[in-house]
């Protein structure tokens, strides 16, 4: 029987103020909260909140049998909770209904697991617990930012105890295999891949309103018909977007949302179902191990990671960014960590790029480089006032080991009170 799976990707970055050379060392606030508001309310307004409404009608009327997954950042998650509570209480009733499955990320949508396996590790355990917190499961599947993914990505993963990952289709390394299966690590066996199908992806996330596609306007009926047309061995369709596709950039007056509602009947009709992407991999077998040396993404027709790498404005505003992780780790500053924090966010280095600055405010790469390292400047100096630059990596070093020391004599110490605790009962 074939299933597909869809998943949503929620993720905004909060926005940046302008910040000029002159701010820093006196302002040390770097964000536009009014702009943030303004774009969560109406992204609320216009796509969340029907798109969930749609989706639970979908899983009601289906009695269970839609079934579909999120990955929502811990960044995106914090402004729903400042700036749109209804949001979160609408995903809280999708999750009662079981029909849901929350994927785990980076906290931050960053891209530490190409910088800083440390910070990836800290970033996924965050943001699983945030997941667990408001939505009451723990995930076990992962899904990296911008479907980043390599081999020794792949590694950490497994390392930390999830079954299931999620990567883009890539001609490079599929080859001549179909997305339409499931795949495990190259050495791992024990760690899935699910493919995203991206082209009967993109006809949904970006082809639906184009009226000078070919198929325009799409169906309900005929995608499903497409789906079923693929060969019966191909038993997995994933089909992966950005939740904006719903009442964003695909207006509720396109249709979107009348043709999301239709297609769990339409699929019922052609025995086709629908599963997520943890109940996939317990279910099916796979197909084989899948080889990516080098990281590979979501982004354009090379899958590779130019979209936020890819000159040298980019790469030095990384390499400044976590060059400055270890001693980071050493504070305990608050505002200064949730800096650290926010500043990873992947959508900043991707306006620094001359060829696909999506998304971004600024007029040019340029401004969005300068205005960000303006900032970084400011965060940097306030990072040294608390561990000078002065120190030597090795008395760096030893003053980490003896921080993790002294936490797990902690952990240690606090095992054996809650045990003593139990005695006493």
């Amino acid at each position: 029987m074939k299933n597909i799976c869809f998943y949503f990707e929620i993720h905004q970055p909060i926005e940046l103020k302008r910040y000029r050379f002159f701010d820093i060392g006196f302002d040390h606030y770097y964000y536009d909260d009014f702009h943030t508001e303004e774009r969560i309310v109406g992204l609320a307004a216009r796509s969340y909140l029907p798109a969930n409404q749609a989706i639970l009608e979908m899983i009601r009327n289906s009695d269970g049998n839609f079934r579909c997954a999120f990955s929502i950042s811990g960044i995106a998650l914090e402004q729903f909770e400042h700036y749109a509570p209804e949001v979160i209480g609408s995903f809280q009733e999708l999750a009662k209904t079981g029909s849901v499955e929350f994927l785990a990320e980076p906290y931050s949508h960053s891209l530490s697991s190409v910088f800083n396996a440390e910070e990836f590790e800290m970033q996924v355990k965050q943001h699983a617990a945030k997941i667990e917190t408001l939505f009451g499961k723990k995930p076990t599947a992962l899904r990296n930012a911008e479907l980043i993914y390599s081999d020794e990505i792949g590694e950490i993963v497994a390392r930390l105890g999830f079954k299931t990952m999620l990567i883009d289709e890539a001609k490079h390394v599929l080859g001549w295999k179909s997305p339409n299966y499931v795949y495990n690590h190259a050495t791992i066996g024990k760690l899935k891949l699910l493919v995203r199908n991206f082209k009967l992806s993109d006809d949904i996330a970006f082809r639906f309103s184009d009226r000078t596609w070919l198929n325009f306007p799409l169906k309900s009926e005929i995608f499903i018909n497409w789906i079923a047309a693929l060969p019966e061995k191909e038993q997995v369709i994933n089909i992966w977007m950005g939740y904006e596709a719903f009442g964003f950039y695909n207006t509720a007056e396109s249709g979107i949302f009348n043709f999301l509602k239709a297609l769990p009947a339409h699929a019922a009709e052609r025995g086709i179902g629908f599963a997520t992407p943890s109940e996939i991999t317990k279910t099916q077998e796979s197909a084989g191990a899948l080889s990516v040396p080098y990281p590979m993404s979501w982004s354009g027709n090379d899958k590779n990671l130019t979209a936020w790498l890819g000159n040298d404005l980019q790469q030095e505003a990384l390499n400044k960014l976590y060059a400055v992780s270890e001693r980071v780790h050493l504070c305990t500053d608050k505002p200064l960590l949730r800096d650290w924090l926010v500043l990873q966010t992947s959508d900043y280095f991707r306006f620094m790029s001359h060829k696909d600055a999506f998304g971004s405010r600024f007029e040019s790469p340029y401004e969005a480089f300068i205005n960000y390292m303006n900032i970084l400047a400011d965060f940097l100096e306030r990072v040294d006032a608390q561990y000078p630059t002065t120190i030597e990596n090795e008395e760096l070093n030893g003053l980490l080991k003896t921080i993790y020391n002294q936490d797990k004599e902690i952990e240690k110490l606090q095992q054996e009170v809650e045990k003593l605790k139990k005695r006493k009962k």
